[in-house]
């Protein structure tokens, strides 16, 4: 355990970094914008796509953790709607709060770390799990939210997520990479080495980003982020493991990354959605504030728990 600790660290360290820089003021939230802009849109995605441009899809597409990790997530989606219905919050809340249960930052910090940590084999299932996050829940909530206010469902909510879809910069990368893949297209080395430079700068930016954009959120509403915060890195990888080890008997490795993953903090997007909608932004905040303060420790026990499978 100590030693997965000491090799996670140097993760939340970078975002430690970010957390003191926004805090100070020496990097502003104008700042952070950018830094984010810049590795959503260029690092992550140069480095998704060197990625998914080695993989086949046949090898990485895999039903049974698909729907392991779906049936899973579900379940803990399920409960945490279900408990914010029951406090008499409108639907548009509930979809948010369900969001925060199961919604990990797969992206900024899955990807970086438990490639580096659980090996390069990782990427496949990792992408997966992305996958399901991005084009599962990441539609649920829009429709969920737009569907409860016009009180129906209509053609152009399913316009807004296609394009939503389209025009996330992940789902774009990981696509263009299997096709690359899938089609033999060689990749001239000037071209490999310049995505291989730009993928690089994903890690460090991406978890500084995370630190930065932490600096500016509250700590409302406690008791509700720290029922969400236990759904995300407690619930979910416990669901995920049941699901993953006795209901669909999934390889053990892949298992392991599965559970890693499931174990991440809240996402950094679940916010944006919440801003932008104007669904209960405070709530979120917290909610990844204190499950990113939690994961320093939670995360570095079900990683050493998953490395032993």
């Amino acid at each position: 355990m100590w030693d997965i600790f000491l090799q996670t660290l140097p993760f939340f360290m970078l975002i430690a970094l970010g957390y003191g820089s926004g805090r100070t003021g020496f990097f502003s939230p104008e700042a952070t914008a950018y830094l984010t802009k810049f590795v959503f849109y260029f690092a992550l995605s140069a480095m998704l796509f060197r990625f998914s441009a080695n993989l086949s899809l046949a090898a990485i597409l895999d039903w049974p953790f698909v729907l392991a990790y779906l049936s899973a997530s579900v379940v803990v989606y399920l409960l945490a709607t279900v408990v914010a219905l029951y406090r008499r919050l409108p639907m548009a809340e509930a979809a948010v709060e369900a969001q925060c249960a199961v919604i990990g930052n797969v992206g900024f910090l899955g990807i970086p770390m438990l490639v580096l940590l659980l090996g390069e084999a990782a990427v496949g299932p990792v992408m997966m799990v992305l996958a399901v996050d991005l084009i599962v829940f990441g539609s649920l909530i829009v429709i969920l939210i737009t569907g409860s206010r016009d009180g129906r469902m209509s053609p152009k909510v399913l316009v807004t997520v296609a394009t939503g879809l389209i025009k996330n910069p992940m789902i774009v990368a990981i696509s263009l990479g299997l096709l690359v893949s899938a089609y033999r297209v060689p990749i001239p080395d000037p071209v490999n080495d310049f995505l291989q430079l730009l993928g690089a700068a994903a890690t460090p930016g991406a978890l500084f980003a995370i630190g930065a954009s932490l600096a500016s959120k509250s700590a409302e509403r406690m008791a509700v982020a720290g029922w969400l915060s236990f759904c995300k890195l407690v619930l979910h990888p416990a669901a995920v493991a049941v699901a993953a080890l006795m209901l669909f008997d999934i390889a053990p490795y892949a298992a392991g990354v599965m559970i890693a993953a499931a174990a991440l903090p809240v996402a950094g997007n679940v916010y944006i959605l919440a801003q932008h909608y104007g669904v209960a932004p405070t709530r979120v905040s917290a909610s990844i504030l204190i499950s990113t303060a939690a994961s320093v420790v939670t995360v570095s026990l079900v990683i050493a728990w998953v490395t032993s499978l």
